[in-house]
């Protein structure tokens, strides 16, 4: 062993020795992190589980949790939307950045403040985009759609006016 490496290693037990994290004979060892183990996913087109879109979501949408959970912090997840032709929803925004993938269908997506169906963006199957956090903007399905969203939670839609939130009416 090379003299600088004898060194190093001296150096580096006292450090760990004066800040109580070693002993004069062990030098500091950093903790594993426990993690889950890796599993796989497989969902057949059969197996999807719609449910109703949430209320934060205008009525019509179905939805299904492929992976993960949109609801938690810093949980990746995967989930699928179908929404009925001329299906919309207007200007909103998210915490986390959102992936969607247009399985069927078209969907439209617009940026800014206001629905204006003449400056949105049409997506057909295969098409992809990206929604950076917090950017404003809306949807609109053309004939019947499917998409698939991906990201890191939480999953949640903050509307530009409070007024369109149907969370919020009864």
């Amino acid at each position: 062993m090379s003299r600088f490496k004898t060194m190093a290693i001296v150096f580096a037990t006292a450090a760990a020795i004066a800040a109580g994290t070693a002993t004069a004979q062990t030098p500091a060892k950093a903790k594993p992190v426990a993690k889950a183990p890796p599993t796989h996913v497989m969902v057949a087109p059969s197996d999807v589980k719609w449910g109703p879109g949430p209320a934060s979501l205008p009525p019509g949408a179905q939805m299904a949790v492929l992976d993960g959970d949109p609801g938690k912090a810093g949980m990746p997840f995967v989930i699928r939307a179908k929404l009925p032709s001329g299906y919309q929803v207007p200007p909103h925004w998210h915490p986390t950045d959102e992936n969607i993938a247009v399985l069927s269908g078209t969907f439209m997506l617009g940026t800014g403040d206001k629905l204006d169906e003449k400056a949105m963006t049409s997506l057909a199957a295969g098409g992809f985009a990206r929604m950076p956090k917090m950017m404003h903007h809306s949807a609109m399905a053309k004939g019947e759609t499917v998409i698939q969203v991906h990201g890191v939670g939480p999953f949640a839609v903050h509307y530009v006016n409070p007024k369109d939130d149907p969370s919020k009416k009864k």
